[in-house]
């Protein structure tokens, strides 16, 4: 498999879920939780798969932060055939949807998007969490190629498991990536971070910080036993941990 993060920058993030790049001027004096947003491109033989979507972010010159870096990678949008969304917060999703002229369309037209229904159930009943972006996930669920995800696990492909973890929010999904002997793990938010390895917290900013705390040891020593690597969607500093 080929692992390409697609970093979009590191950002302070507010009470109010608005975010701020990072730059070497303003790293000390701006508040707020500092975090990386960094989806993950895998490419294995049968497929060009996204991780979540990452907020969209735009270059100075308008551009897409992600289409820019496929582009240094010469992938174009086109070829990515599925999207693996753990959860709907707006930095996971906003890169998914292009707004145009004539309304909205997908950044990756060719892309199954894989949403668990029971999220976009539990978004649509807290109206008003700014961790959502409501009108951005309304369109991206009218998209074509949405799949909808029912059950609480289960495989996409004979390379592709999910599992609904919980922790972040109720019904966030985790995904692994097996092939020729290698396991790739995403934990999403219940892993966004080396750090969450070195401090075992139960953090205030998860829906249910107890259960991700104790998916993580798991996962951990599942991860060490298997020799798994693990992508890390929020980490300042790393994309991948290996074991």
């Amino acid at each position: 498999m080929k692992i390409i993060p697609l970093k979009e920058g590191n950002f302070s993030t507010s009470k109010t879920k608005d975010f701020t790049l990072l730059t070497e001027e303003n790293f000390e004096t701006v508040t707020g939780i500092k975090m990386a947003v960094q989806p993950f491109l895998i490419i294995t033989r049968n497929d060009y798969i996204l991780l979540d979507a990452g907020i969209g972010w735009k270059n100075n010159d308008g551009t897409s932060v992600i289409s820019g870096i496929l582009e240094k990678e010469k992938i174009n949008p086109d070829r990515i055939t599925k999207i693996l969304f753990s959860h709907l917060h707006k930095d996971h999703i906003e890169g998914a949807v292009k707004i145009t002229t004539d309304g909205f369309e997908a950044a990756f037209p060719n892309a199954k998007m894989y949403i668990q229904r029971r999220e976009l159930d539990f978004a649509m009943e807290n109206k008003g969490n700014p961790s959502f972006d409501f009108d951005i996930m309304e369109k991206l669920v009218q998209l074509p190629n949405v799949v909808w995800m029912e059950k609480d696990q289960g495989q996409i492909t004979d390379e592709i498991s999910y599992e609904v973890a919980g922790g972040h929010t109720p019904f966030m999904q985790v995904f692994w990536i097996r092939e020729d002997g290698e396991t790739v793990f995403y934990g999403a938010d219940d892993l966004p971070q080396a750090s969450y390895l070195k401090y075992h917290l139960a953090y205030k900013t998860d829906f249910d910080g107890r259960k991700a705390m104790s998916l993580r040891l798991q996962w951990e020593k599942e991860a060490r036993e298997n020799h798994w690597k693990i992508l890390l969607y929020h980490d300042l500093d790393k994309a991948i941990i290996e074991f």
